[in-house]
């Protein structure tokens, strides 16, 4: 089954704000605000941390989203292959300047798709950020090392852990996140198959796993999908 890839490059809204937490030209955050006061959402786009993939193609998401209520921080990151300390650096940065730069007294939900749902899982576990509800991970690459066995787009996780092992970046290999966590994953993902959210709520029992039938890979990011309906459930229930 062919993926659609539509919603990559679908025109959208630019963000109302950007905000910078460091001084790299990817250390920025897009942001909408919504008029509710009501828990925000802190978005990390995938991409298999590629740099040719940035937080553009999530704008249809973000405004979406902020059409429904919700205040959205859309966060870029340093992808540079072999260097995935840089990544994650900017992610924790990012998560724990944002406090600072945004209105978020109450409180926020950490989501990410793709590598970017492999980021918040991480993100989750080792950091246990301020105000954080809940992670709503959206297919996410949450099993590196079985990722790497399957060789998942040409070897993206060697690419970009550098070479080796790094169990200190695999969700599935990190303790549970004390703050409650879903897994939205389509059952048609081609590209990040369910087995590896299967593997990651193994090891993590607490964690919740809500199969989409059918859906794809970029099923879960677009507004325009059934799947969507599942995805802002989930937001709901860990918004409060």
């Amino acid at each position: 089954m062919s993926e659609n890839r539509s919603v990559l490059s679908r025109e959208a809204a630019d963000p109302d704000e950007l905000l910078r937490y460091g001084d790299h030209e990817d250390q920025v955050i897009d942001v909408w605000h919504a008029k509710e006061y009501r828990p925000a959402i802190v978005f990390i786009h995938g991409g298999f941390w590629r740099p040719e993939y940035d937080r553009v193609h999530a704008r249809p998401l973000g405004e979406a989203l902020t059409a429904e209520g919700w205040s959205v921080a859309s966060i870029e990151y340093r992808r540079e292959p072999g260097n995935p300390d840089a990544t994650m650096d900017d992610v924790r940065d990012a998560l724990e300047r944002l406090p600072d730069l945004m209105d978020l007294h109450a409180g926020f939900v950490l989501a990410g798709h793709s590598a970017g749902g492999q980021l918040a899982l991480w993100a989750a576990a080792t950091m246990n950020p301020v105000r954080l509800r809940g992670t709503v991970a959206l297919a996410p690459v949450a099993d590196l090392l079985m990722a790497d066995r399957l060789g998942l787009d040409d070897g993206a996780v060697q690419d970009f852990i550098g070479s080796g092992v790094r169990n200190d970046l695999d969700p599935v290999r990190l303790p549970a996140p004390i703050t409650p966590i879903s897994i939205v994953h389509g059952t048609g993902d081609t590209r990040v198959p369910i087995t590896i959210a299967d593997s990651y709520v193994t090891a993590h029992p607490t964690a919740r796993l809500i199969p989409v039938q059918g859906a794809g890979h970029y099923d879960v990011i677009d507004p325009q999908t059934d799947a969507w309906h599942q995805v802002t459930a989930e937001l709901t229930k860990h918004s409060g």
